[in-house]
């Protein structure tokens, strides 16, 4: 369990997992710099969430809605909570392996259950940060509310269509192991060195993390390294 003191953002999830040195420049040194794809995602972001909470049929939607996980270290916002109604009539809370599957809400009937909805710029695909971030707000949900989450859905706003998401055991495993290696990286306050790839270029850090020039740097250090080291077991030297 961590103290609040020692939160850390849920959403740096998604950057740990799309490059550990770009969570190392963001939290451990504080650079950010955007990009186009950054500003659009900022403003779908601030446009979910200025929207009011509203109701359609037997959903309610609740707009940033602050989370956190004691288990976890993590705080944040979601863009998104829908509560789908579980039972209109019911008196009896519904029970699921000891833990209540809905919950009541305040002068409305019925059992409700959370679904968190993340919403992200661009075309529907599977990306392992998003999913893992989407799955630590359930988690958020389920210790704050004592409530079953089962699934939850990223809303891809380029097609304004859904990937609806399980959270299964593999994908929760993912999630608290993420959540502790974040923890790791930042209070260790190392940042890792860079390592290109193509995902570099698309990265908002990418000038400011040079990492085609690094990584070119440590190749040329390494092999002069190689070059000068001498053979185990010898001195260099050849006898006449």
């Amino acid at each position: 369990m961590f103290s609040e003191d020692e939160f850390l953002p849920l959403s740096a999830l998604q950057h740990l997992l799309y490059c550990e040195r770009r969570a190392g420049l963001i939290y451990i040194e504080g650079i950010w710099d955007e990009n186009p794809y950054t500003v659009e995602g900022r403003q779908l972001h601030e446009r979910t969430h200025s929207s009011e909470t509203e109701s359609r049929g037997n959903i309610r939607i609740a707009r940033g809605l602050l989370l956190r996980s004691l288990r976890l270290g993590l705080s944040g916002k979601a863009d998104v909570v829908e509560f789908h109604r579980l039972h209109e009539n019911s008196t009896e809370r519904p029970q699921y392996d000891s833990t209540s599957e809905g919950i009541r809400l305040e002068g409305i009937s019925g059992f409700w259950r959370p679904f968190p909805v993340e919403y992200k710029r661009g075309r529907l695909r599977h990306e392992e940060g998003y999913e893992v971030q989407l799955c630590a707000q359930a988690i958020c949900l389920e210790e704050m509310l004592d409530v079953i989450v089962p699934s939850g859905a990223l809303f891809y706003g380029k097609t304004g269509r859904r990937l609806e998401l399980a959270f299964d055991m593999d994908l929760r495993v993912e999630t608290e192991t993420a959540a502790h290696r974040l923890h790791e990286l930042i209070h260790g306050e190392v940042t890792p060195v860079a390592c290109y790839s193509k995902k570099c270029e698309r990265c908002s850090l990418n000038e400011l993390c040079i990492p085609k020039t690094i990584s070119r740097r440590r190749s040329v250090e390494q092999y002069l390294a190689d070059v000068v080291r001498e053979p185990e077991g010898g001195t260099g030297e050849t006898s006449s």
